[in-house]
């Protein structure tokens, strides 16, 4: 028994919806999250900024072969901006660099100014992240006081909607593609309006389909009962959900199971070339489950990334 009176650590399978506090990391609430479930084996979706908190979808045993699937997802935020002052790291840890005078802001400029950046736009990484130059973060420059030109590159924003504004304060939701860095759009808006800014606080609100009004608050994972945690997991083929599926047949899921490509009447897959969710009994007496992943070229059906056997087995226990 753990420390707490808890079991061992034993194969569990699914997805939590985590909402991560502000000051943690996303791999202490992962560990947090996976002592509380007694999972074996966890990982997450991308990481979260510690100055960040909101939805971390975390990944428990079958689902953590789907994790990098869900990187690609579309992000949600909602983003407090602070006006007037800048900091070396654009958001409020850094040092102060400069502060300027905040002008009065007609809403008709603002919208002006922000609608600028929606759209496909070149956007500067911060220098504080953790994007990799020549095999080291960008911010390990940094911190040793290494000057470092950082190329722009290219990110997706496709709405930025004003929640509320007063004065120097501004606070924003932003709707974007993956890669997107919130603190460069709060440094780069202060800068366009004339009197440069800093993000304040940053709360992820939505991630691919999955929304931060079904996520569970950290400490109530960690306060509730190893049954009750359990129950808040949503299956393993929720980060693949918006993939079309496919039902094998028996003999034809058993076969796939065991890497072969199949070549099932284009009739049965009424679906474009690409990725696939399956689902089959992997034997003739198994009830019909979620398999994995597999690619469809409009010919034959070929193994992307499947369950083990052991996978398949502990979830129909």
């Amino acid at each position: 028994m753990t420390p707490q009176g808890r079991s061992p650590r034993e194969p569990v399978h699914g997805v939590l919806l985590l909402d991560k506090p502000r000051g943690c990391t996303s791999q202490q609430a992962l560990q947090q999250a996976r002592g509380a479930l007694g999972a074996a084996k966890a990982g997450h979706t991308g990481t979260l900024d510690p100055l960040a908190e909101g939805l971390l979808p975390l990944c428990f045993g079958a689902a953590t072969k789907f994790a990098q699937m869900h990187l690609e997802a579309d992000k949600a935020y909602v983003a407090r901006v602070q006006l007037g002052i800048c900091t070396s790291t654009c958001d409020g840890e850094g040092e102060v660099t400069r502060r300027q005078p905040v002008p009065r802001i007609e809403m008709a400029r603002l919208r002006e100014v922000l609608d600028a950046f929606v759209g496909r736009i070149r956007q500067v990484p911060p220098l504080h992240s953790a994007l990799k130059r020549d095999g080291r973060a960008l911010y390990e420059y940094a911190r040793a006081g290494q000057a470092i030109d950082v190329p722009a590159r290219e990110v997706r924003i496709d709405a930025i909607d004003v929640l509320d504004f007063r004065h120097d304060m501004l606070l924003i939701d932003v709707r974007c593609a993956k890669g997107t860095y919130i603190r460069s759009l709060a440094r780069d808006i202060g800068e366009a309006l004339g009197c440069g800014a800093h993000l304040a606080a940053l709360r992820r609100t939505g991630s691919g389909g999955f929304a931060l009004a079904d996520a569970h608050a950290l400490q109530q994972v960690r306060d509730a009962a190893r049954e009750q945690a359990r129950a808040w997991l949503l299956p393993a083929d929720a980060l693949v959900r918006d993939l079309p599926s496919l039902r094998l047949e028996p003999a034809e899921a058993a076969a796939l199971l065991h890497g072969r490509t199949l070549l099932p009447d284009a009739a049965r897959v009424p679906v474009q070339a690409g990725a696939v969710r399956v689902y089959g009994a992997p034997t003739p007496d198994a009830a019909p489950m979620f398999l994995g992943v597999a690619r469809w070229d409009g010919r034959e059906l070929s193994v992307q990334r499947l369950l083990s056997t052991d996978e398949l087995l502990t979830q129909r226990q």
